[in-house]
C-alpha cells in the first residue's frame, strides 16, 4: 500500500481514517442504486462517527443496532433513523425518551414476537413505528415467515400504539466468496420475503417498505430496489469504511479499505521475529490469529501468537524493522475493531491531518 506521511505524530496502537476513500465509498455507494438515495438506509454500526455521518448527509436516514447508535444519528441531525435491534427491558423505555427528546428525528423499530409488541404498546406515548423483523435465513433475530408471523403484522395493525412500518430482513448469512453462490442465496432468501408480502397483501395488509440486505449482498439488493413493485431499501455497513476480510472475499464489490491500524515494533525477540504494539485491545480477535489483521508491507508474514497488548510475528525479513518501525495494517473485521478505539486519526491526501473523529457511539450511551 501507499505509504502514509506524518505517522511519527501518532501514537500507537492506532486506529486511521481515510476521510478522501470514505468519501469515494459513499459516492460508490450512491452510484450503486444510479443517485437514488432513497433506496439507501446505511448502517452505522460500523463507523459510530459523527463526521461521517456528517459524509453521508446526502442520504438522510440510517439504520444502527444500539440505543447509542440511534441518539448520535438523531444529535447530528439524521431525520429518519431505524433501530434495527428487539428492545426489552430498560432499553425500551430509553427508546421512548429519545423519541421525546430528537423531535425532529423519525425513529421506527423492530419487533419478532408478541412480548416485544406488548412491551413496546405499553410504553407508547405516541404513534410509533414498527417494522417485523423477518427471519429469511440467518437464524439471528427474527420471526419466520408464515402464519405467526402474519399474526404479529395483524396486531401491529389493530395497534392504536403501533404503526406497521414494514418488513425488515437481513440476510447476514450470505457470504460467499463466489457471486454465483451469493446470487443463489439471495434468491432463495428474497424468495422467502415475497412469499411473506404476497401473504400480507393477501390479508389486506399493506407495506409501505422493505428495509434489507448487508454489505455482500448490496449490489444484488440494489438491482432489486431500483425494480421492486415494493419499495426497497438496501441497508449496506461496511461498505463505507470495508476492510480486508470484504476486499478478499467480494471484489466485485470494488469499495477501497478506508480504515487502516498503526503499530509499531516494540521487541524483536529472537531472530526472525518482531513483537508490535497490536493486541487483543487494539484489533478484533474474534477470528483465528492468521485473520486479525493484513500487513502489506510484509506478505510473508506469520502470526505466532497475541495478548492484550502485544501481536508476535515471524518474518524472515525481521532485520529491516528495528525497533520504533512503524507498520500500518488492514483490519480484517473492521466493525468490532472500529469499537476498540476512542477515535480515529483522520488521513488526507495520504498525510496525518492532527485531526481525530471520535468513534462516540462506541459507548453504550450518551445522554439516555
Amino acid at each position: 500500500m501507499d505509504p502514509i506521511a506524518g505517522l511519527e505524530s501518532v501514537p500507537s496502537p492506532s486506529l486511521l481514517f481515510d476521510a478522501d476513500r470514505i468519501g469515494r465509498n459513499i459516492d460508490r455507494l450512491i452510484g450503486m442504486v444510479d443517485g437514488d438515495c432513497s433506496l439507501l438506509r446505511p448502517h452505522i454500526k460500523t463507523h459510530k462517527c459523527a463526521e461521517i455521518l456528517d459524509l453521508q448527509r446526502a442520504i438522510p436516514r440510517v439504520k444502527c443496532a444500539t440505543i447509542a447508535e440511534a441518539e448520535l444519528a438523531a444529535r447530528e441531525g439524521v431525520p429518519d433513523v431505524l433501530l434495527a435491534y428487539p428492545l426489552v427491558g430498560p432499553n425500551v423505555g430509553r427508546l421512548f425518551t429519545l423519541i421525546e427528546k430528537y423531535g425532529d428525528t423519525a425513529f421506527s423499530t423492530v419487533i419478532d414476537s408478541d412480548i416485544g409488541l406488548e412491551a413496546l404498546e405499553a410504553g407508547a406515548e405516541t404513534e410509533l413505528a414498527v417494522f417485523i423483523d423477518l427471519d429469511c435465513g440467518m437464524h439471528r433475530t427474527g420471526i419466520a415467515p408464515g402464519e405467526e408471523a402474519l399474526s404479529l403484522a395483524q396486531r401491529i395493525d389493530r395497534s392504536d400504539e403501533l404503526k406497521f412500518a414494514g418488513v425488515h430482513a437481513y440476510d447476514g448469512h450470505i457470504h460467499d466468496a463466489s457471486l454465483e453462490d451469493r446470487k443463489s442465496r439471495f434468491g432463495a432468501a428474497v424468495s422467502q420475503v415475497d412469499a411473506f408480502l404476497e401473504q400480507l397483501r393477501d390479508a389486506g395488509i399493506e407495506v409501505p417498505l422493505v428495509v434489507s440486505g448487508g454489505s455482500p449482498t448490496f449490489a444484488l439488493h440494489a438491482d432489486r430496489a431500483e425494480n421492486s413493485a415494493t419499495k426497497w431499501q438496501c441497508s449496506p455497513g461496511t461498505t463505507l469504511l470495508w476492510d480486508a476480510g470484504y476486499g478478499e472475499h467480494y471484489p466485485d464489490l470494488e469499495f477501497e479499505a478506508a480504515a487502516f491500524l498503526l503499530t509499531r515494533v516494540v521487541s524483536r525477540p529472537g531472530k526472525n521475529r518482531l513483537c508490535v504494539d497490536l493486541g487483543h485491545k487494539a484489533v478484533s480477535a474474534e477470528n483465528p490469529i492468521e485473520n486479525r489483521v493484513r500487513f502489506p508491507d510484509l506478505p510473508d508474514v506469520k502470526f505466532e501468537s497475541q495478548s492484550e497488548e502485544h501481536l508476535v510475528l515471524s518474518t524472515p525479513h525481521a532485520e529491516d524493522w528495528p525497533v520504533g518501525t512503524s507498520l500500518v495494517g488492514l483490519p480484517y473485521h473492521v466493525c468490532p475493531t472500529v469499537a476498540l478505539h476512542q477515535h480515529a486519526h483522520v488521513i488526507r491526501n495520504g498525510k496525518a491531518t492532527g485531526e481525530k473523529w471520535a468513534i462516540a457511539a462506541r459507548d453504550r450511551e450518551l445522554s439516555i
